[in-house]
């Protein structure tokens, strides 16, 4: 086969197998064992969750590096480029990279078939293998149980929290979805769980598996206090009580929380000053991302966030009420997602909307959301691209007032590359 850029491998994995999700781990660990990457680094941490995986994994990655560890990170869906997805030392691998692993992975694989996911799965413990790091952190792309992920053995396991999501995937209880989370534990090895309302297979899987279960509110957490500052605390590698008091975040504390107790579930430890540093530090790209973008001879604030359920909706909706901005929303919303319980903790917010659909088949009809939402006393105006319904937004809301795009990775994806475009020069 002639040499394939990473743009050329990437269309030639869509094509690949027949289904874009084929969940089960007997293809995928099999052509792992042939690659000799089911232990990709000393420390294996894996994440799971209804919401919070991603600032999670970049908490426990930001721990990690800043305690002088190497560290690699896994994640998943990528915004704009697919290198995103996989991280060694903080940056992002190179294309090359990429493509050396895919062709591993191809000539290993023989005559099984990979889905694209699985394909990057693999690539992504491939290049941890190779690089000899001293800890990865991976995250679940569905579920759990039957994740590509969950073919490495978790040295901790991290479950954020529990809630409806994928339902065709993973059911439509949350005692189903609890029992697809469960599968990421082993036997004897600790958990660090953020939700505190546990469905019962949930936990019969940690007692089954005697699983030392550290739950967030009763083990550890954190608290409020003046001027922003918030107390952390949590039990450290030597079962002590702990107490950190850090600085004002972007990111959800019950998030970044988590992630210090997986650090110290995991027998690490610094200096108290280095883990509040390594935490105000912790950025992901469209989670409560403040953008400023010069427009007309203003300087125009936009919050970009990649939340698309309930339970991500509601975390927004709490955040808006704590900020004074008067606030207008660009929404995009994928057809199998739950419309009515994304809207209902945030009604009110928005004194406009303005709704496109998004570049992929599996997006919901603009022009059928807008009705949905004016029936729900929402007004919205529909538009042919994301770019569009922000610079529509921007013409008709005052300077003080700020756009919050919102409600897919397709939908913040659209406005970074949008952003981008209008970099080169003030409009």
């Amino acid at each position: 086969m002639a040499e394939l850029g990473l743009a050329d491998w990437l269309a030639r994995l869509e094509r690949l197998h027949p289904a874009e999700i084929d969940m089960g781990l007997e293809r995928v660990a099999e052509v792992a064992a042939r690659l000799q990457v089911l232990d990709p680094a000393p420390l294996v941490f894996t994440v799971t969750g209804t919401n919070g995986k991603g600032s999670t994994c970049a908490a426990l990655d930001s721990l990690l590096r800043h305690s002088g560890r190497r560290s690699g990170c896994y994640s998943s869906p990528h915004l704009v480029t697919y290198n995103e997805r996989v991280s060694i030392d903080g940056q992002p691998v190179s294309d090359a990279d990429l493509c050396a692993a895919f062709a591993a992975i191809d000539q290993a694989r023989g005559d099984i078939s990979l889905t694209y996911f699985e394909f990057g799965t693999l690539a992504a413990l491939w290049l941890f293998k190779r690089a000899r790091l001293d800890a990865v952190v991976l995250e679940v792309g569905l579920g759990g149980r039957l994740d590509a992920v969950n073919v490495i053995d978790a040295d901790v396991a991290v479950v954020t929290s529990i809630g409806l999501d994928h339902s065709d995937y993973l059911g439509d209880s949350r005692d189903s979805v609890g029992y697809e989370k469960a599968g990421i534990l082993r036997a004897g090895r600790p958990l660090v769980c953020s939700e505190t309302d546990l469905p019962p297979r949930f936990s019969q899987q940690v007692q089954l598996l005697d699983v030392p279960m550290l739950q967030r509110s009763r083990d550890y957490g954190w608290t409020s206090v003046a001027d922003g500052q918030w107390h952390l605390f949590g039990v450290d590698a030597s079962a002590a009580r702990r107490e950190i008091v850090v600085a004002p975040v972007r990111l959800p504390r019950d998030n970044l929380s988590s992630a210090v107790q997986a650090f110290w579930a995991a027998g690490l430890d610094m200096a108290d000053d280095q883990i509040a540093a390594a935490l105000v530090a912790t950025f992901v790209p469209g989670r409560l991302d403040g953008r400023t973008l010069q427009w007309r001879g203003q300087a125009r604030e936009l919050l970009l966030d990649v939340g698309h359920n309930p339970q991500a909706a509601s975390f927004l909706a709490a955040h808006l009420v704590q900020t004074p901005a008067r606030h207008h929303a660009v929404f995009g919303l994928l057809a199998d997602k739950d419309l009515m319980g994304i809207l209902q903790p945030l009604q009110g917010q928005f004194g406009s909307w303005a709704v496109a659909t998004l570049p992929t088949p599996r997006s919901r009809d603009a022009q059928s959301l807008a009705s949905q939402l004016d029936m729900a006393g929402e007004r919205a105006r529909v538009f042919a691209t994301i770019g569009e319904a922000i610079a529509w937004q921007l013409d008709h809301t005052a300077e003080d007032e700020k756009i919050v795009v919102f409600g897919s990775f397709f939908c913040v994806a659209e406005a970074i590359l949008w952003l981008n475009q209008q970099s080169g020069g003030d409009r």
